[in-house]
């Protein structure tokens, strides 16, 4: 019975740090991207940081909302236009808000990418930016460009399902 008792013990608390480290915590989301494309695939990507960018972005300091990706002719994926602002207790050594990262991926990913990059109408955006495990993570999609009226049929539908959503509301609080 002894045995049993110990099974079921709370969890360390350097167990619960792990846990806590291991979630994923959002710094950055690039909310247009889903109102200007049509988002075909999603990948996860590493980035290679310096101390002072990881240091600015455990701050929850940064914005994608003029980001792109852009591989290069070597075949290697750069993150550009994201803003991470300077680490305010950086010295002379501190990175600059808009420099270029380089995104990790692994070689048959970048290849199917840049062929679809090279068709006609798609693109790469970051979505979101965040940490799992302690490490720097970047949400990236392949996609394809919306048209203005696609744009507007968007925001129609989405208030459509508003409009619906308060019909209902109203129905049930009339009946309760």
């Amino acid at each position: 019975m002894a045995k049993k008792a110990d099974a079921r013990k709370k969890p360390t608390p350097s167990a619960r740090a792990k846990a806590a480290s291991d979630a994923h915590k959002t710094i950055a989301r690039n909310k247009k991207a889903t109102h200007d494309y049509f988002i075909e695939d999603r990948y996860e990507a590493g980035l290679v940081l310096t101390g002072t960018e990881v240091k600015a972005l455990r701050m929850g300091r940064a914005s994608l909302a003029e980001a792109w990706i852009e591989i290069d002719r070597y075949g290697e994926a750069w993150l550009q236009g994201a803003h991470i602002p300077e680490y305010l207790q950086g010295t002379w050594n501190n990175h600059a808000p808009r420099r270029k990262r380089k995104l990790l991926l692994h070689r048959a990913q970048l290849e199917r990418l840049a062929q679809k990059v090279q068709a006609k109408g798609y693109t790469m955006v970051p979505l979101e930016l965040y940490f799992i495990g302690g490490r720097a993570k970047v949400e990236i999609a392949l996609a394809r460009g919306k048209q203005d009226w696609d744009k507007r049929q968007a925001l129609r539908e989405a208030q459509d399902k508003r409009e619906a959503a308060r019909a209902m509301a109203a129905a049930n609080r009339r009946r309760g």
